[in-house]
């Protein structure tokens, strides 16, 4: 319903942040990584999901595309909500989200509040099925905690960017451009900057 808001960030609390439009001050609830992004009485744009219940209308705003996607992605995952959503992203990076499922590493998500283990294997579950529907392969994790590509990263990184939305149309022009060489996460985080500009 309202796909962005755009005006001078006027007030910031943990948790949200107040975005006055045509003397309308908007309040969005959006995560730590926005908030790290945008700067006191500067303009800004925040993209918007407006989340509709019986006694409330919340408007949550992130400062780029690939996060609100992310978001929806997340509370598409039954058993979370917008709110866990947001202690996700709060705690996690939209690279850090997609690795994580990619990898069914379930001690990154459980960094986030509120988020338990059980919760956290489901939603690799739901989402990491949407991973493989694309094609892509697991992978690993070394002792380290750190992804180890293996080979056809271009593949494994148009998958991940599948479960935040993209097509392969969209993602591919991109990829091309990049070298097969960098890792998954960074294809990832490349791709989704040059999306971004």
């Amino acid at each position: 319903m309202i796909y962005s808001v755009k005006g001078k960030y006027i007030h910031g609390e943990p948790g949200f942040a107040v975005i006055e439009c045509a003397g309308v001050g908007y309040r969005c609830q959006t995560t730590t990584a926005t908030q790290r992004n945008i700067k006191l009485n500067e303009e800004v744009t925040l993209y918007t999901h407006l989340n509709v219940r019986e006694d409330a209308m919340e408007l949550f705003g992130f400062y780029s595309q690939a996060e609100l996607q992310t978001f929806r992605t997340l509370i598409g995952v039954s058993g979370v909500g917008p709110k866990m959503a947001l202690s996700i992203l709060s705690e996690l990076s939209t690279e850090q989200v997609v690795m994580a499922i990619s990898a069914s590493d379930v001690k990154s998500l459980t960094r986030a509040s509120g988020v338990g283990p059980k919760l956290a294997q489901r939603i690799i579950l739901e989402l990491k099925d949407k991973l493989k529907a694309f094609g892509a392969s697991d992978v690993s994790m070394s002792s380290g905690g750190s992804v180890i590509a293996d080979t056809g990263n271009i593949s494994k990184a148009v998958a991940a960017l599948a479960v935040l939305g993209y097509s392969a149309a969209d993602v591919t022009p991109v990829l091309s451009q990049l070298s097969p060489e960098l890792s998954v996460e960074q294809l990832i985080a490349q791709t989704l900057r040059r999306m971004g500009r």
